[in-house]
């Protein structure tokens, strides 16, 4: 079977998100597997150049995975034809004058969220790669993970009857660098001036998420928080944290059949006692499920247990028994890789890629009204956004249903798309 190479500019993958799970668990997954099957027969193998600003730890990387180019010439690399496709996984002050570049050079440019800072700039790099021409797509990974999946087949089968509400919890503690382990997020992620905090972080996931998989995002309430005011930097330096590391939302949804309410809580100030970093509850007339990262339970309406209030004696009811899994499908592959193929198939065969950048706008979108949302204290509506700038986006399942970072964005920290 013939294969064609396709060269792919990364940057930003000596970050902990960008190593493990894009560069290492997709782009070099897929090379192991002999590439990406295409509708001709052939298969597409990617050949990847490495870029940032660390040459020192570029080549480590290489040389780890045996990975041949490295570059600290960004321009150089967007000026060689062999490389079609531009991969940005920097912080984010740094992602849209990046991906200008890149459009401007006529690459297919495929990046992290959140795809910029501000909703405008979002539309305006959705509108660039438009009238270049180019093929565009940002990263939804969390509608790939097992746990989300099952969740939407059951919504789409009409499980649930009437979805009455959602409800959400993400996070973990993530340690203040002053004592015993290390932080697991750099620094900058808590500084506002350097594009941090969890609501700009986040939010770009809860906008598709809740939009792909129960309905259509309308409105928001949110209230943010700064619960560690101090923290430890990688060079032991105590800062101020300026950015929120938690943040409390309420959102509405529309689907055909009335309006669903949603509250998601989002923290890095948070001890886990739940089964996964990111639980989502769905409740509807005839059933219920909780998904997380890899399983989903659901409850019908007949196995529902008949609590009574009494808190004179010890509980009589385990509410866990009455709960049942939903089975895999198939051996689950990893999200991002999953993203990955699709996008490779979409910029080689011109198959349908609905993980655009007006999709990723909308993120940007829903992240700025939530923090409007925090600053007036109020309810605000989330108006739809201009008109697509391609066809290729999805319906939504309600429907018929700045300046650089002084830290070193490039060279071993996570943007916020690190999140989870």
């Amino acid at each position: 079977m013939a294969t064609r190479p396709i060269g792919i500019i990364m940057n930003g993958v000596t970050g902990r998100m960008g190593l493990n799970q894009h560069l290492v668990r997709s782009i070099l997954a897929i090379r192991q597997e002999g590439g990406v099957p295409l509708p001709d027969g052939e298969r597409l193998l990617p050949d990847p150049i490495l870029v940032g600003r660390s040459e020192s730890k570029l080549r480590d990387v290489a040389r780890a995975h045996g990975i041949e180019r490295v570059s600290t010439d960004l321009d150089a690399c967007l000026a060689n034809p062999a490389d079609e496709i531009y991969f940005d996984a920097t912080t984010t002050p740094l992602r849209a004058a990046n991906l200008r570049r890149a459009i401007a050079r006529g690459k297919h440019v495929y990046c992290e969220k959140p795809l910029a800072t501000t909703t405008a700039d979002a539309l305006e790099l959705a509108g660039l790669a438009r009238r270049r021409g180019v093929k565009h797509g940002v990263v939804q990974d969390k509608l790939f993970l097992p746990g989300v999946l099952k969740l939407r087949r059951l919504v789409d089968s009409g499980f649930f009857g009437r979805i009455l509400s959602v409800r959400g919890e993400f996070g973990y503690w993530v340690f203040e660098g002053d004592w015993g382990p290390p932080a697991q997020r750099p620094s900058w992620n808590y500084r506002k001036e350097e594009g941090g905090g969890i609501i700009l972080d986040m939010f770009a996931h809860w906008r598709y998420l809740l939009d792909h998989t129960v309905g259509a995002v309308t409105a928001v309430h949110c209230l943010g928080a700064t619960h560690i005011p101090e923290r430890v930097d990688e060079r032991g330096r105590r800062y101020a944290a300026t950015a929120d590391d938690a943040a409390y939302a309420t959102f509405l949804l529309r689907r055909a059949e009335g309006e669903v309410i949603a509250q998601l809580n989002s923290s890095w100030a948070v001890r886990v006692y739940r089964d996964e970093l990111l639980q989502l509850q769905v409740d509807g007339t005839l059933a219920s499920a909780v998904a997380g990262l890899r399983d989903c339970k659901t409850q019908r309406r007949a196995a529902t247990p008949r609590p009574v209030w009494n808190p004179d004696v010890p509980n009589p009811v385990d509410f866990h028994e009455q709960w049942e899994s939903v089975p895999d499908s198939g051996e689950p592959d990893n999200a991002f890789k999953t993203q990955w193929v699709l996008f490779l198939r979409h910029d080689a065969a011109g198959e349908p890629f609905p993980h655009d950048f007006h999709e990723g706008a909308k993120g940007v979108q829903l992240a700025e009204l939530a923090l409007r949302s925090w600053v007036e204290r109020r309810w605000v509506d989330v108006p739809p956004l201009p008109s697509p700038p391609d066809p290729l986006s999805v319906p939504e399942r309600g429907d018929v249903l700045s300046s650089p970072s002084p830290s070193d964005p490039e060279s071993g920290t996570d943007g916020p798309a690190a999140a989870c």
